[in-house]
């Protein structure tokens, strides 16, 4: 025995509108119906790695002041590439702005210690 054509438009009608609800993320359940829980993953993005030359372009220092201050131990880049540039994280930029800060009352030299005592203290 088959269906009436009304019940089978409604069952379709009613098919779509649980799998709308269920794609919006509302919580329509009918009973006797398994529905999945759906849990929202979690994605790691990879850490963005720059040159020197993008940091040059984003701040006011040039290539070999920055140069100069990852020799001095201001900054420090996280890793080398194959061809022996340096590459430094997000975090280079907040170091940047420190030390432009600090430089218009400290000299080099003492900007230097004062983050030596910084990391000393942090390792702690």
């Amino acid at each position: 025995m088959t269906q009436p054509k009304y019940v089978l438009h409604f069952i379709k009608r009613k098919m779509y509108f649980d799998l709308y609800q269920w794609y919006r993320g509302s919580s329509v359940e009918r009973p006797g119906i398994h529905y999945p829980k759906v849990t929202p993953m979690k994605f790691k993005a990879p850490v963005k790695l720059y040159r020197i030359g993008e940091i040059v372009c984003c701040t006011p220092f040039t290539r070999q002041t920055i140069h100069n201050y990852t020799i001095m131990g201001l900054i420090q880049e996280i890793q080398w590439t194959q061809g022996g540039h340096r590459l430094y994280d997000e975090s280079v930029f907040e170091q940047l702005s420190r030390i432009q800060q600090l430089r218009q009352t400290r000299t080099l030299s003492q900007i230097r210690k004062l983050f030596a005592t910084e990391r000393a203290t942090e390792g702690n």
